[in-house]
């Protein structure tokens, strides 16, 4: 279905003033811009996960404070019933404003070069300062070099500095400065080695633009993390640090619920507001629940080519889950595994957090793990924390589902590396051993992280295990092996074809819920037998056809098998 006569949905769109310009539909945050002018530090750092609207709210300080600006982009927003606020800081200021967020080199020097691509790109923007009769031509040199594809050092590190001295010779006036991302080039330095050589860069730059800089009306910075004031801020005044333990601002980052209702609404799907709620709510930002805005708009838009389209993971497409991974991989420790069952049955646990931390040591221990996924958003608030200890859980289903696709991606490659133990399993299959299966099944279970019997849906546990015995058998070069594939009236869990030696099987896998695994066997069974699941392997003439039953209940499993002798058809 394709909406018409209605706003755009803004998909990807992080400029205030296109998607104001060009009829996108948008939920109104310049609340905020009052609030900062209240509230504000000379240096204000917004902590927020990825995806959280980060970038749009900087474009929309931009276009709120920079001389030349549209003030009709405002025109029935919040902001513009505060009018004095409107009037004496609305389009009334310099500004320079710098994403970070492209500096992802694979070493030093693609780094720097796209760091000097940033502030070529800024230059340019404010290219009228060549023609000004207010700056000298010294002045105007060192504007020209910042242009250059080639920077000096000194010149890089004293680029934003530069920039607010020039603009505020210029206006009479002292500069706003917005930095946008500032931490993704540690993130990616630290990712691909290094690390020091970024730290000294992006410490020489922001010290010049943020210490004691005459020039500075005040700065806002975004980024995932704080990182520590020793490796970056050093001799900066203690910046303000808006994290999402403070309640200030904490609305402004993130759908709110009645946000979602009203968009919902204006699109034409409330009927779809309990599944937008399971899967994308829960994240708790100082004392205001949200949800993921980018999961939000990208649901709406696949809805309205199909009203039916079921929510997806969009979040974990947009980066790498390397911390979830990084924790799973601590699971030999037993408390830590025991700790992931309890989040991934909607559960919580109380942990440390730190929140001043350094990319190249964010791995460094299992404490700081658990840091990181609760300010990335993988993890949330559940309880006001004391002495930095906090209640964290599981935000919502997108996020669980990453949780348990990293666990299935990691047993899978484990899986790879022990073939006797994979091959003695796969073998009681093809000779209709259960007692095997279920000794060497259960084995796995309890070697790896599960989901335990609490919040979890039914049909969700069945396909944990479903996909457990998958990886398993994936490593079978000789079967043929379909999951959920058209079989007889229904569709079977698993139905795998070993030619070579005229063997069909056919598996359906249950939850016992209780641990009743007899309840559970018999309805898998009985699921077999009404939905005819062996009918294609008969027709096809395997002249040997396994039924399995398998019933699971946390780390136990029961497995039933019945032969068939089929006559060929």
């Amino acid at each position: 279905m394709i909406m018409e006569r209605r706003k755009m949905i803004p998909v990807g769109v992080e400029d205030f003033e296109k998607l104001r310009t060009e009829n996108y539909y948008y939920v109104d945050k310049t609340a905020m811009i009052r609030d900062l002018l209240y509230n504000r530090g000379e240096v204000n750092l917004f902590t927020r996960p990825r995806r959280f609207g980060k970038t749009l709210n900087m474009s929309m300080l931009k276009s709120f404070f920079e001389i030349g600006s549209d003030p009709a982009l405002f025109d029935g927003l919040a902001i513009s019933k505060e009018e004095e606020l409107c009037t004496r800081y609305q389009g009334q200021f310099p500004v320079v404003s710098v994403s970070l967020k492209g500096i992802e080199g694979a070493d030093f020097a693609e780094a720097r070069a796209m760091a000097v691509g940033i502030i070529n790109r800024e230059a340019r923007r404010l290219s009228f300062l060549e023609e000004s009769e207010k700056l000298t031509e010294t002045e105007k040199s060192k504007f020209s070099q910042l242009q250059m594809q080639e920077i000096s050092n000194d010149m890089l590190s004293s680029s934003l500095q530069l920039l607010t001295e020039l603009l505020e010779k210029q206006y009479g006036k002292k500069v706003i400065l917005l930095i946008d991302e500032y931490d993704v080039p540690l993130a990616k330095a630290s990712e691909y080695g290094y690390y020091d050589d970024m730290i000294k860069l992006i410490r020489g730059m922001f010290n010049q633009a943020l210490k004691t800089n005459p020039s500075l009306y005040f700065a806002v910075m975004t980024g995932c993390l704080r990182v520590s004031k020793e490796s970056i801020f050093t001799g900066l005044n203690n910046p303000l640090v808006l994290s999402i333990l403070n309640a200030g601002f904490d609305s402004y980052f993130g759908f709110t619920d009645h946000e979602v209702r009203e968009m919902l609404a204006y699109y034409g799907f409330m009927e779809k507001y309990d599944t937008v709620r399971e899967w994308y709510d829960g994240y708790m930002f100082g004392n205001a629940r949200v949800y993921n805005p980018w999961d939000i708009i990208r649901y709406l838009y696949d809805l309205s080519w199909d009203s039916k389209a079921p929510p997806q993971d969009y979040w974990s497409n947009t980066s790498g889950n390397q911390v979830i991974r990084k924790l799973i991989e601590e699971y030999g420790n037993e408390e830590t595994k025991e700790e992931i069952e309890t989040l991934l049955a909607g559960e919580t646990v109380t942990k440390e957090i730190r929140e001043d931390l350094t990319y190249n040591t964010m791995y460094a221990s299992i404490d700081n793990i658990w840091s990181v996924l609760f300010t990335t958003g993988y993890l949330t608030l559940r309880e006001r924390p004391v002495d930095r200890r906090c209640t964290l859980a599981i935000p919502n289903r997108e996020v669980t589902d990453l949780f348990a696709d990293q666990i299935k991606e990691l047993f899978r490659e484990r899986v790879a590396k022990e073939s006797s133990k994979r091959d003695q399993l796969c073998d009681a299959v093809e000779s209709g051993d259960a007692a095997s299966l279920e000794e060497m099944f259960t084995d796995y279970l309890d070697d790896t992280i599960s989901l335990q019997d609490t919040y979890v849906l039914k049909d969700r546990k069945e396909n944990f295990y479903h996909g457990i015995l998958l990886g398993i058998f994936a490593y079978r070069a000789d079967w043929r092996t379909k999951s959920n594939q058209q079989a007889g009236d229904g569709f079977a869990d698993i139905r795998i074809r070993v030619r070579k030696k005229n063997i069909g099987i056919v598996i359906e896998m249950k939850y016992a819920e209780n641990a009743k695994f007899d309840d559970a066997l018999q309805e898998a069974f009985d699921q077999i037998r009404q939905e005819d699941y062996v009918h294609e392997l008969k027709k096809e003439g395997y002249p040997v056809i396994y039924k399995f039953g398998v019933a699971c209940y946390k780390k136990r499993c029961k497995v039933r098998c019945e032969k068939e002798e089929a006559m060929i058809m």
